[in-house]
């Protein structure tokens, strides 16, 4: 028995002495490559959440992009590429593309953006020759009419949320729907989407009504009370099956549930919601990515985490293939069909080449639990399914970035 186990840690050991000696002889082979990432953020403080149940997190997203880092570092290590991460937090009234400048000695030449529309466009236009991946900017246009051939989004956009969730809604028959909408600029673009997304799978907006209210202070009892009288009033709908809510910034769609006139379903930016990442998830092997952020973290991935993870991801999968972290090399590479990416949700990812646009299933989610996984069954495309997500090829108008191809 002694012997046996003796040979077994002999052969252990050989093994490991041979894949030393592997990588020894591949490491050289790779040219080492600096690969300096720059990650470009407003320092703005996040809203107060709504419920103590949920905590404020400071400076969303970026850790995901320090797990990906690690990963890619593990991997970089036996090649020659040193991944850097260089975080930029500008200030909320900061110039953001003279922050940048003034940020290192040399331009930047691969950015993950955690910015909204306009900062990303100016950006991307002052940097013309740098690769961009989006990791915060759902708007629509900034991959249609507005889009540049130097950026890539990992964010889904807000069409393909609103196809989600309109696909689910379809394939359940609740075909009647109402959109409620707030009262800022991305509300309305979130339910724009929303009609959209009806108009698309066939469901019937019945009304449509604007929440003009202006909130209290979170968090009170008198907020609570406001919501017990006020929603009733507000909610004398004809017949539906379902209440679509846009509220992005969470103002007043938490209230809706269980207070409206009839018991019908919430559903949009609160009650049953389409995201790409949500803490229920544990299919394809998402648990295990779940814990590893946990571990460095304290608090579970959000959205913004995900998405800066899988901008890190990307980047590591092109420029182990490429052996390069020229922003040219690269664009092409992940474009073409031999980049495919893991992301934990069943499915290769893939950019779609017409608008820079990450193909991505969508998560359908409670709070506390996964529903569903958009595309639905029986909704078809010619390429793949995940095409049926938000803007297809014959009807993009982004010109710029297929002009790049």
């Amino acid at each position: 028995m002694f012997q046996q186990i003796q040979n077994r840690i002999f052969k252990t050991r050989r093994h490991l002495f041979f894949l030393t000696l592997l990588f020894s002889v591949v490491a050289p082979l790779s040219a080492a490559i600096d690969v300096p990432v720059y990650y470009i953020a407003r320092d703005i403080e996040s809203p107060l959440p709504l419920s103590l149940v949920d905590k404020r997190v400071e400076k969303d997203g970026f850790s995901g992009a320090e797990l990906g880092l690690k990963d890619n570092q593990t991997t970089g290590k036996f090649l020659g590429h040193e991944y850097r991460l260089i975080d930029i937090f500008v200030a909320e009234d900061a110039e953001i593309k003279e922050s940048i400048s003034k940020a290192g000695e040399n331009d930047p030449e691969i950015i993950v953006a955690n910015l909204e529309a306009d900062d990303l466009l100016a950006v991307a236009d002052r940097f013309p020759e740098s690769l961009l991946i989006n990791v915060r900017a759902e708007d629509n246009r900034v991959r249609d009419a507005d889009c540049r051939a130097n950026v890539f989004h990992v964010a889904p956009s807000r069409a393909m949320l609103t196809d989600a969730l309109a696909q689910y809604l379809a394939w359940k028959r609740w075909n009647r729907v109402i959109i409620v909408k707030g009262r800022h600029p991305d509300d309305a673009l979130y339910a724009e989407s929303l009609e959209r997304a009806s108009k698309r799978f066939g469901l019937k907006v019945i009304d449509r009504k604007d929440w003009t209210s202006i909130p209290g202070a979170r968090r009170t009892d008198s907020g609570h009370h406001n919501a017990q009288q006020e929603i009733p009033q507000f909610s004398q709908f004809k017949e539906h099956d379902v209440l679509l809510v846009a509220d992005e910034i969470d103002e007043f769609g938490e209230y809706l549930p269980y207070r409206t006139r009839l018991p019908r379903l919430i559903a949009g930016t609160q009650g049953l919601m389409p995201t790409s990442w949500h803490r229920s998830h544990e299919q394809w092997g998402a648990t295990q990515i779940q814990r590893r952020f946990e571990k460095i973290a304290s608090r579970t991935m959000t959205r913004l985490d995900y998405h800066s993870w899988l901008a890190m991801r990307t980047l590591g999968e092109a420029i182990t293939v490429t052996n390069s972290a020229d922003p040219a090399i690269l664009r092409q590479h992940m474009i073409s069909d031999k980049f495919k990416l893991a992301g934990f949700k069943g499915k290769p990812l893939t950019f779609r080449t017409y608008n820079g646009q990450l193909r991505q299933p969508v998560l359908v989610v409670a709070p506390r639990m996964l529903v569903t996984v958009s595309p639905q069954d029986g909704f078809l495309h010619q390429l793949t399914e995940l095409d049926t997500l938000g803007i297809d090829e014959p009807q993009s108008a982004c010109k710029a970035f297929k002009a790049a191809e």
